[in-house]
């Protein structure tokens, strides 16, 4: 079996504090910045930014992985995708063609790109996010088959470098977009390190059952309390250090 390194929310070293809070919100985060404005922001960025490396440093460090997550931005002008975790981070294409560079210097690469969450999106924006795949990856996608057939044998054979896991019926319409449920990724949603093993353990039982990919997630997550307690210090120092 394969083993590969992903990050969570991959996309959050790019998180933009002058955005808007992004559509996926609550109303009391939204009502939050419109009280407070940008140091209500700052703090959101403390706690949504998971990733301290772009892309290019995540895949130079061996990530292989990637969680992503599309939004359009509300009166947008331009009708852009964005990443987006509470608040909007890159464009979409910016980061696609970043990780395609790196692809493109290095052939025998492979990579992960799990789209899971959409917020705003239409069918238009869908049909313009598969057109920029198709224009930013071309033949290096492969398309969907059984899980089991893939190996990197027959990726470099057929000079296959990109899986793209995409969780939107969409999937279904488009041979290169394999279905989110191919990509499973159980949540423990807890900040004890050992409930989260106990439910890893478990995880990987069930998986050997399933025939398809399948992600551990190896993250503690803040409760509403955590936050509140540690509200000024951030994610890295209230989670990650303890």
């Amino acid at each position: 079996s394969l083993v590969f390194l992903g990050s969570h929310d991959s996309f959050s070293f790019y998180i933009d504090e002058a955005s808007p809070v992004g559509p996926e919100q609550p109303e009391t985060v939204q009502n939050f910045v419109s009280v407070f404005g940008t140091v209500a922001k700052k703090l959101m960025r403390k706690w949504l930014a998971t990733q301290t490396m772009n892309f290019t440093s995540q895949l130079g460090a061996g990530i292989r992985y990637f969680d992503l997550r599309i939004s359009t931005k509300p009166r947008d002008p331009d009708n852009e995708l964005y990443f987006a975790h509470g608040l909007f981070s890159a464009k979409v294409k910016e980061g696609l063609e970043e990780i395609n560079a790196f692809l493109t210097e290095h052939p025998k690469e492979v990579v992960f790109l799990d789209f899971n969450h959409f917020y705003g999106m239409q069918k238009c924006h869908h049909e313009k996010l598969v057109q920029m795949l198709k224009d930013t990856y071309g033949n290096k996608m492969c398309p969907a088959i059984f899980a089991h057939e893939v190996s990197l044998q027959y990726l470099w054979e057929k000079e296959h470098q990109v899986l793209v896991f995409y969780h939107s019926p969409v999937s279904v319409e488009v041979a290169f977009l394999w279905p989110g449920q191919m990509m499973p990724a159980p949540w423990a949603n807890t900040t004890d390190t050992e409930k989260l093993i106990q439910f890893l353990q478990a995880s990987i039982t069930e998986r050997r059952k399933k025939g398809s990919f399948f992600i551990s997630q190896v993250v503690l997550t803040p409760k509403a309390s955590t936050v509140v307690k540690g509200v000024a210090s951030g994610l890295r120092e209230t989670i990650t250090e303890r």
